[in-house]
């Protein structure tokens, strides 16, 4: 790729606002992942329950995505994105404040935290927007990779809450959050040209096109992989390998650091060896990696009365379980920016109200793969259950890919003026 043809393409400003804008987003929406075992400490809850509260703000962000979109088609991404990102403020405000005491109200935060979630279906087609064909995969991965805000949670929150407590965390949240507004509101740029007018009858037609669902079907498994493990994974460290909630942290955050730094990668790859024949290869690492980790034995506990295990003290079959857990992380990154390599391509005149939709698709899968962790805890006292339905679900992927791949590179892919 030639960096002044592609600085001179669109608008990067914006595109690095849509990247920060989405980041902070992300940020907020995976917090009560590494903050739940502090937030729930005195409220008696079963570990079923835990990830039923880690996965709420995961389907908010997944149900919110649609009007997001919608709205950004409507009013302009700018403005949809600026009063999204102050509700999450005043949310976060309240928590540092007031706390959240009751499960209920740890579940009515988890919805305004979908919100940030949600600044998908407004980031991604803010920047797309901008550029031509050619460069959809990398700008697309570019934006997406805001995602890298679940790094920064995992990896400083629970410190912060070991020193300042869990309140502190969304206090010291709210500072990046006013300054990414304040950027955000200098340099981003809706793209000229007319938009379309909300219509929910949209969704219908779209929802009527065998594409956009093998679409959404595709995402379901690559961004609902990645988010889910987001949220899920600092709860899982600390019940499957009785490790510290900060050496989960640690470890969840390297983890995911793979997954959000890879995406504009798999963009890459994808607009050079097409989509299809990327997702092909990434669907099969996620399968083998699900199988694995479903494969691994718990941890050994500490003795009676000791704390987790901290970083220097962890057994090694959790650091396998980290060597595991990031191919896959890597690959499901990688699969996020494969698939909206050739989302543009397809559906270029409908592309926010389709990252609506197929973000939506993202999200539910994220909830379920934390939901299927807790479900297949309660159910069989062990983890092993709900990897190996992912994994399953990462072949049905695959097939799906064979089914289609012959039919898109001879349709739409043959004049979209890039590799499918």
């Amino acid at each position: 790729m030639n960096m002044s043809e592609f600085k001179k393409a669109g608008h990067w400003p914006t595109l690095l606002a849509a990247f920060l804008y989405f980041d902070i987003g992300f940020m907020a929406w995976t917090s009560l992942g590494p903050l739940i075992v502090y937030i729930t400490k005195s409220l008696n809850l079963t570990v079923d329950e835990k990830f039923t509260l880690v996965a709420i703000p995961v389907l908010a962000g997944a149900v919110l995505r649609i009007p997001l979109g919608a709205l950004a088609d409507r009013l302009g991404a700018k403005t949809t994105g600026i009063c999204a990102q102050i509700v999450v403020m005043l949310g976060a405000a309240y928590a540092a404040w007031f706390g959240l005491g009751s499960k209920f109200a740890i579940e009515c935060f988890g919805v305004i935290l979908g919100i940030g979630g949600a600044s998908f279906a407004v980031a991604l087609p803010q920047a797309s927007r901008w550029y031509p064909p050619q460069y959809q995969g990398v700008v697309m991965g570019i934006a997406g990779a805001g995602n890298v805000g679940v790094v920064l949670d995992t990896l400083l929150a629970p410190t912060i809450a070991e020193h300042f407590g869990w309140q502190g965390v969304f206090g010291f949240l709210l500072i990046p959050m006013g300054l990414i507004l304040a950027y955000y509101i200098y340099a981003a740029k809706d793209a000229p040209g007319e938009r379309k007018p909300f219509s929910l009858a949209a969704y219908g037609e779209l929802m009527k096109d065998v594409d956009s669902r093998w679409f959404m079907l595709f995402y379901f498994i690559t961004f609902g992989g990645f988010s889910g493990l987001a949220n899920a994974l600092p709860l899982f460290f600390t019940v499957q390998y009785h490790i510290s909630p900060v050496a989960a942290g640690l470890m969840v955050a390297m983890i995911v650091a793979f997954g959000s730094c890879f995406r504009p990668v798999g963009g890459m790859v994808a607009d050079r060896i097409g989509g299809i024949r990327a997702l092909t290869i990434i669907f099969g690492v996620v399968a083998l990696a699900y199988f694995c980790v479903a494969a691994l034995p718990e941890g050994p506990a500490p003795a009676a009365g000791q704390p987790g295990w901290s970083l220097a003290q962890m057994p090694g079959i959790c650091w396998l379980a980290v060597f595991v857990f990031s191919s896959g992380a890597l690959a499901l990154g990688m699969g996020n920016g494969s698939v909206f390599q050739l989302i543009p391509l397809r559906f270029k005149g409908d592309i926010g109200l389709m990252t609506g939709l197929v973000g939506c698709a993202g999200g539910i899968g994220g909830f379920f793969l934390a939901q299927a962790l807790g479900y297949s805890k309660r159910m069989t006292g062990s983890f092993s259950a709900g990897f190996v339905f992912f994994a399953l679900l990462a072949l049905f992927g695959l097939v799906g890919l064979l089914i289609v791949k012959s039919r898109w590179r001879t349709t739409w892919g043959a004049v979209s003026g890039a590799q499918v």
